[in-house]
């Protein structure tokens, strides 16, 4: 196999989106932590890494490097990681970091105590302050890098005292916009790893609407228009299939009038009705390419994709794409097998 050799997290951003991937499977067990420790170097934060047994570590990575932050879907076995004091004097990154907890209790050590983070609560510190995270269980994480200039100008450190955490799962503590940046993450990752997908994430829109969501989380409501309307799309993702979603109903989920909401949407030229439609359709085409989905007919399709019949369906797709959903489906079948 060979090992992807991005830039080190200290460089400054690239101007293209880059993806890398990384796993510890086939490799010389004896070295597979300072293979995962390099991996890290390059692409993530550079960390001092070490097992908490003696079974092989089993680790993988996918990394996307955007012009302006970086993301990574992590997922390991029992480890700890660590960067002290002269660690970080050897290898500062000038970075702040977010790490999103999906599987796995982890501790997190710092100057000022610890915490125990749960899956669904993220924890956003400074990269090049001492601390210490470990995993007992293993872990899945996905983790945001910003540079600090980038992070202090398009996020505010908003006198906020380091960590801080942030609660992004199913329980009443955590926000709809948390849950909105949490789900941005995965789904971009999710749907770069997705060869089939005929809509792919604009990840210049994917950049700037995940800096937007987080300033809009550590600052508080009425600080960042664009980040309430990428948590509104996100509402709109999270109800396509249900017919009555309305641009009211979205209001009222990201707690901002209809009317100001319609605001937010008509800066980007469009209007919360339109882009439900459009994602609508593009639900609706992913479905209709996927060799997963072929047992479902065109009617089940509309109505996964919010349609309230299947003649509506078939108009307005032909709008959009100029063949009829049937024909779209054929035409990506043929496609496959060439």
């Amino acid at each position: 196999m060979t090992t992807p050799q991005p830039s080190p997290a200290a460089e400054p951003p690239r101007r293209s989106a880059q993806l890398l991937r990384f796993t510890t499977q086939g490799l010389n067990p004896e070295a597979r932590v300072q293979l995962w420790e390099g991996h890290n170097a390059r692409a993530l934060i550079p960390l001092d890494i070490r097992t908490l047994d003696a079974s092989p570590m089993r680790s993988a990575q996918t990394n996307l490097h955007l012009p302006s932050i970086r993301m990574a879907d992590v997922s390991g076995t029992s480890q700890i990681v660590e960067r002290s004091e002269s660690f970080i004097n050897d290898n500062p990154t000038d970075l702040m970091a977010v790490f999103f907890a999906l599987e796995g209790d982890a501790f997190f050590f710092h100057r000022g105590g610890q915490l125990v983070l749960q899956p669904g609560q993220a924890v956003v510190y400074d990269a090049d302050l001492p601390f210490t995270r470990g995993f007992s269980r293993g872990l899945r994480e996905v983790v945001l890098t910003i540079p600090k200039p980038i992070f202090e100008e398009s996020v505010g450190l908003i006198g906020r005292s380091l960590p801080t955490v942030i609660d992004f799962g199913d329980g009443p503590g955590a926000s709809t916009h948390a849950r909105s940046l949490a789900r941005l993450l995965r789904t971009t990752m999710t749907a770069l790893a997705d060869p089939s997908r005929v809509s792919t994430p604009d990840l210049a829109t994917v950049e700037s609407e995940v800096l937007a969501l987080l300033r809009l989380i550590l600052a508080g409501p009425g600080s960042s228009a664009g980040g309430l309307v990428a948590s509104a799309k996100d509402v709109i993702e999270r109800n396509l299939s249900n017919p009555d979603l309305s641009p009211g109903m979205v209001a009222a989920a990201v707690g901002v009038s209809e009317r100001q909401l319609g605001r937010y949407f008509s800066e980007a030229d469009t209007t919360v009705g339109r882009h439900i439609q459009a994602r609508r359709v593009a639900l609706a085409a992913d479905l209709l390419a996927s060799p997963e989905h072929e047992q479902l007919s065109v009617a089940d399709i509309a109505a996964r994709a919010g349609f309230a019949s299947q003649s509506h369906f078939g108009r307005v797709f032909r709008r959009y794409h100029e063949v009829t959903p049937l024909q779209f489906r054929k035409n990506a079948a043929r496609q496959r097998f060439a």
